[in-house]
């Protein structure tokens, strides 16, 4: 401050000191302070008083301007940083306004969201519409056909956009649902068109051509039908189910009761696909046979456990274990949870092709013996008790050697 000041005085004082001096004051002093030496030392002090009061004057007018300019700045900072912050404060609420709208729509496909796009997919086909009527070569007839044909886009549109928001929606909540997207596919209608209505009731016709079936014998013809249904790709969907079956069948080697409730119910089974019984205990599993490079997440242990849970409330009596089975792996928070919800893990769990399927059948009616192909209508109805002599095995020539027959539903051929 006191430097500020000194150098304003010093300018003050030759500013003042030359423009007083076309008024004489200078030299009036000088006279003064020779002949009248007190009086020019009053006037000198009286001088630099006032270079000094103005110096002060212009450094306070000078700070106080610059403080005023500071105050201005900063409050118009403030106002702007007000504004901003209330315009946030409506975008913020509007967004929320809108989630909660989107939450309330979201089991009816969020109809709202949809219909602003559709209202904007509107404007674009308008002006579309509206450029083919006004150019310079109109082409009206083709800008009404757009508009119609646009609106039934549109409306095509909102509803497949609805729906598949609807189904996703569902999905999230019950994630076994995901299992049922494929279906199984009939992988060779066309070859069924050679064979005569008798032969089509025999499901080997989907794995043999006219010429092997009607050539082999029914055991070479079984067999082969039975290792090309193994080779032939297949669909996720009964890739699923055959991951069920030999899950089952490993239980079944244990001495337990399966029940295949995921492929006799199929989404009614809320997550159960194995319900395996020995005695008091019961094991239910789940199973999930997905791609390596697909994660089990832990929406799908919590919607597990609840399906355990409410087996276990509905059957209080019985020890009731619940196991995990995949052939894929867990993510780390999954595998916590399950842990915590005393749900085992069975994590990569290869299935094994191949493996004894074919079912060995004692008749409870007339004692005849009857082996089922995976591919045969009643493969899953059939239950085998061991202790009654029926048995697994992996071909047809061990099942026909032990004196068991095919099953069918149709008559056969007189070389059979």
């Amino acid at each position: 401050m006191f430097e500020k000041f000194t150098n304003k005085f010093l300018t003050n004082l030759l500013t003042y000191g030359f423009s007083s001096l076309f008024l004489g004051v200078p030299i009036l002093i000088y006279w003064l302070l020779t002949e009248y030496l007190w009086v020019g030392v009053v006037a000198l002090g009286v001088f630099l008083f006032f270079v000094a009061y103005g110096s002060f004057k212009d450094i306070f007018e000078a700070e106080d301007k610059a403080h005023k300019a500071e105050v201005s700045r900063i409050q118009s900072e403030a106002q702007q940083q007000v504004s901003i912050a209330e315009q946030n404060f409506r975008v913020a609420e509007h967004k929320e306004q809108m989630w909660r709208q989107l939450l309330k729509e979201r089991t009816a496909g969020f109809p709202s969201l949809f219909e602003h796009i559709a209202i904007y997919e509107k404007l674009i086909d308008d002006h579309l519409s509206d450029y083919l009527r006004t150019k310079p070569h109109p082409a009206v007839g083709s800008s009404e056909v757009i508009k119609s044909e646009a609106k039934r886009r549109r409306e095509a549109e909102f509803i497949q956009r609805k729906t598949q928001s609807i189904i996703e929606y569902y999905e999230s909540i019950a994630p076994f649902l995901l299992d049922f997207k494929e279906q199984e596919i009939d992988e060779n209608e066309d070859a069924l068109r050679e064979y005569n209505e008798e032969e089509r009731e025999d499901p080997v016709t989907n794995y043999l051509t006219k010429e092997e079936y009607r050539k082999l014998s029914s055991q070479e013809r079984n067999q082969m039908a039975l290792e090309r249904y193994w080779k032939r790709p297949k669909s996720k969907w009964l890739l699923g189910r055959i991951y069920e079956r030999y899950v089952g069948y490993i239980f079944e080697q244990q001495g337990y009761t399966v029940e295949y409730t995921g492929i006799f119910k199929g989404y009614e089974d809320l997550g159960r696909d194995l319900v395996c019984t020995k005695g008091s205990e019961v094991i239910v599993i789940q199973c999930k046979y997905w791609s390596q490079f697909k994660t089990i997440f832990e929406k799908h242990i919590f919607q597990f456990f609840g399906t355990v849970f409410q087996y276990r409330d509905q059957n209080q009596k019985k020890k009731v274990r619940a196991i995990f089975y995949t052939s894929t792996e867990l993510s780390e928070l999954a595998r916590r949870f399950a842990q915590e919800l005393k749900i085992e893990l069975e994590e990569k769990f290869k299935m094994k092709n191949n493996y004894p399927c074919i079912k060995c059948n004692i008749s409870q009616v007339d004692g005849v013996k009857i082996y089922h192909l995976p591919f045969d209508q009643q493969y899953d109805n059939t239950k085998i008790e061991i202790n009654k002599g029926e048995f697994y095995c992996a071909t047809v020539e061990e099942a026909e050697k032990k004196g068991f027959r095919r099953a069918y539903r149709w008559k056969g051929t007189k070389a059979d």
